[in-house]
């Protein structure tokens, strides 16, 4: 997938690195919103998500076959899913604001149709 691009680790993969920005919005956002610190359970939940979907990225890429790292893909897509409903939790409890939520939420989004354009590659490979 593009071009001459060579994907020789999973840090080269482009899914990979936003979900590591994604990750560390997360995180900021946990550690420096008051009331969002305070709430450990969705706090940690948030968290889980955001650095499961960076984990199952790596450990497809690790994987023997496409199609074992294409399942793997869609399970990352599958807790991005999960990091932007806890982001409409957070706003509905007063944790963050519109314009916090819609600069994550766009991450995951951009993060998310990353991973299903590589599922699809793989799949057709």
């Amino acid at each position: 997938m593009g071009g001459d691009r060579k994907i020789r680790r999973f840090e080269d993969i482009v899914g990979w690195q936003k979900a590591r920005e994604l990750v560390n919005v997360i995180y900021r956002m946990t550690n420096e919103l008051e009331k969002f610190r305070k709430d450990f359970g969705l706090k940690d939940q948030i968290r889980r998500a955001a650095v499961s979907s960076m984990s199952n990225i790596a450990e497809g890429f690790a994987r023997s076959s496409d199609k074992e790292f294409a399942n793997f893909l869609s399970i990352a897509r599958g807790s991005v899913a999960e990091v932007q409903s806890q982001l409409y939790i957070a706003l509905d409890l007063g944790y963050i604001n519109k314009n916090t939520l819609n600069t994550a939420y766009t991450l995951a989004d951009g993060t998310s149709r990353l991973l299903t354009n590589f599922m699809k590659y793989l799949r057709k490979k």
